[in-house]
């Protein structure tokens, strides 16, 4: 079954919409190529200095660099992108609230084999999640072409209603061919796996921005991997994307009951947040995804 897509024009309900249902889609041309462009030019000396992966999952000839919060800036922008939160939060509107779960460039090189297809919500111990409770979002943006040749990602549409631990032939699967500037958007429940790249001398560059809900610990440590010095300076909007905020009643406080922004940035508030305006929010979700 082909992935759903869609132009830039889309609403985040529904791309959502696809992705209850397939659990996956393609938004082609969402953002400039110029932006991603610039994104690879700020990273440019961590892409080079980001050592090759040490086995064959995450890939001998593929380089994968995070702590893209601290390190680029126009990265800051694409995390934030309209459509992609409005997605997010309608995927995972069951829960409280959501976080940033990591920031990775993928550079697939030239000659890397095929992926094992996996559930990036194996990361979580291997949980055994209920089937149709999704707990991530993910994206997965073209900074140069995907094509068949260059290593596009690989997924099995439908495959996030499956049984756990299963097993892909590349011929069971689909290629998310699409034009630099456009984004895969799929949940953590999806059988996917990064593609072959077959070509001789060119470079798969993926950027990897995923979300996840907020009582889940995240992959990346967004704490560590940005400078407190960095953070100080961020927006609101973004820093509580990244987790400086309770992720829900009674979770995630500092010390004495106090919000880790104000923590962060030198406030005085304290308590565990509204019981009863998180009661409110939470019974809206419930109702949200009846």
């Amino acid at each position: 079954m082909p992935v759903p897509r869609f132009d830039a024009s889309a609403s985040g309900a529904q791309v959502a919409t696809a992705l209850a249902d397939q659990g996956c889609a393609i938004v082609e041309r969402l953002v400039d190529p110029g932006v991603l462009e610039r994104v690879r030019e700020e990273l440019k000396p961590y892409l080079e200095a980001t050592p090759f992966g040490p086995d064959s999952f995450t890939g001998r000839r593929t380089r994968r660099t995070g702590g893209l919060i601290a390190r680029s800036p126009t990265a800051r922008e694409v995390i934030v992108n309209p459509l992609v939160l409005e997605t997010v939060g309608k995927v995972l509107g069951h829960a409280t609230s959501y976080q940033l779960h990591l920031t990775q460039v993928i550079a697939i090189g030239p000659g890397e084999p095929a992926q094992l297809v996996h559930r990036d919500q194996w990361a979580f111990d291997f949980f055994p999640f209920p089937s149709g409770y999704e707990v991530q979002c993910n994206t997965l943006w073209a900074m140069t072409d995907f094509t068949l040749e260059t290593g596009a990602t690989r997924v099995v549409p439908g495959s996030h209603r499956f049984a756990d631990r299963l097993e892909f032939r590349e011929e069971e699967t689909e290629a998310a061919v699409m034009p630099a500037g456009s984004v895969l958007l799929y949940t953590g429940s999806l059988y996917h796996g990064g593609g072959a790249n077959r070509s001789q001398d060119q470079v798969r560059y993926g950027l990897n921005l995923t979300y996840v809900v907020s009582w889940l610990r995240q992959e990346e440590n967004q704490y560590l991997a940005t400078p407190f010095e960095i953070a100080r300076e961020l927006p609101e909007p973004l820093l509580r994307l990244m987790g400086y905020a309770r992720g829900a009643y009674a979770l995630g406080y500092v010390d004495d009951m106090r919000d880790p922004l104000d923590v962060l940035r030198g406030g005085a508030s304290t308590g565990f947040g509204s019981l009863e305006s998180a009661t409110a929010a939470r019974n809206r979700a419930g109702q949200r995804s009846d």
